[in-house]
């Protein structure tokens, strides 16, 4: 498992508390993490939203300094399944 996936874990885990829905990130050459009610942790399964972008853009927006939204409209941020799981993850990054 890669440096960026195990510190993204701790982050989320850190800034989300409880997560009462599923989501699946997806890290270009990175892998996946997965966000439900057990919190984050790095795995690949069946989520109601899937988000995907590289890792330069999974990094900017769990530090903070690139809002999801921004990233979404930009191109940076490809969103697959509910948006209103997507929306509300994304309150709670911001």
């Amino acid at each position: 498992m890669s440096d960026l996936i195990n510190d993204a874990v701790t982050t989320l885990n850190a800034k989300i508390g409880d997560f009462d829905g599923s989501a699946k990130f997806v890290i270009e050459d990175e892998g996946c993490i997965m966000l439900d009610s057990d919190g984050a942790r790095a795995g690949d399964e069946p989520a109601a939203v899937t988000m995907n972008a590289d890792a330069d853009t999974f990094r900017e927006i769990i530090e903070g300094d690139l809002n999801p939204t921004t990233a979404f409209m930009s191109g940076r941020l490809t969103i697959d399944g509910d948006m209103g799981q997507a929306m509300k993850l994304a309150s709670a990054l911001a």
